[in-house]
């Protein structure tokens, strides 16, 4: 499977901008540049994109592995932090924390906790990333 997105960038770094565009269509020419991304302008920036996929990812593989354990989330809300910092002479994306609420009816806390660390391991997202990723996870009742 490969799934393809584009960037198109015109300018200089702090001038220019750019914009991103999915195959899928769902971001469709959707603005980025300097100020979104350093600044709080608006638009999108590589850093907040790759935090919703981890989020996105993250949550698919624990529904995944909470169905390999017969259970079966009624919902699961994951927010991903993604730390850019300046190393060296550059920036490098340092962590990110994913922020996990789940209602999952008949899951203890310990099998919880189990099942989330295993997808925080296991997403395919995580693998990519080399950066520390760290989680908080709470189980609704």
């Amino acid at each position: 499977m490969i799934k393809k997105a584009s960037a198109v960038w015109k300018g200089g770094l702090k001038d220019g901008g750019g914009v991103i565009s999915t195959e899928s269509g769902v971001l469709k020419e959707a603005p980025y540049g300097f100020n979104a991304r350093f600044e709080g302008g608006k638009g999108t920036n590589p850093e907040e994109l790759i935090g919703a996929a981890h989020a996105g990812c993250f949550s698919m593989a624990l529904s995944l592995m909470l169905g390999e354990a017969g259970l079966t989330a009624e919902r699961i809300e994951t927010h991903a932090a993604v730390t850019l910092e300046k190393v060296a002479e550059g920036f490098e994306i340092t962590s990110s924390h994913l922020n996990l609420v789940a209602k999952i009816p008949g899951a203890s806390q310990e099998k919880f906790l189990e099942i989330a660390n295993k997808a925080k391991a296991g997403c395919p997202v995580s693998k990519v990333l080399k950066a520390k990723i760290t989680m908080d996870a709470k189980l609704e009742g």
